[in-house]
């Protein structure tokens, strides 16, 4: 018998945006290097994740883990918040 084992993906990235309801938008940097030119490259992706308590803060450092779609866009939720933004 086969056992469905589920890799979770942990994310660290910074909040940008908390405007909607127990949700929160991520920006997730990484660095690549390019195929040709071997410069490494800074890219970025956003990922929208389930904030339950509405407790993140724009510019908050978090970390972010995979889970079941919750929404069309959502498929993240928030584990834990590592830095607090200074405001």
């Amino acid at each position: 018998m086969s056992e469905n084992v589920v890799k979770l993906r942990t994310i660290t990235g910074k909040v940008v945006s908390n405007k909607m309801d127990k949700t929160i938008t991520v920006l997730v940097e990484r660095v690549v290097k390019h195929p040709v030119y071997g410069k490494y490259i800074k890219r970025s992706s956003k990922m929208m994740a389930h904030d339950e308590q509405n407790m993140c803060e724009e510019g908050d450092l978090v970390s972010i883990t995979s889970c079941r779609p919750l929404s069309k866009n959502k498929a993240f939720k928030l584990v834990e918040v590592l830095e607090k933004a200074n405001k």
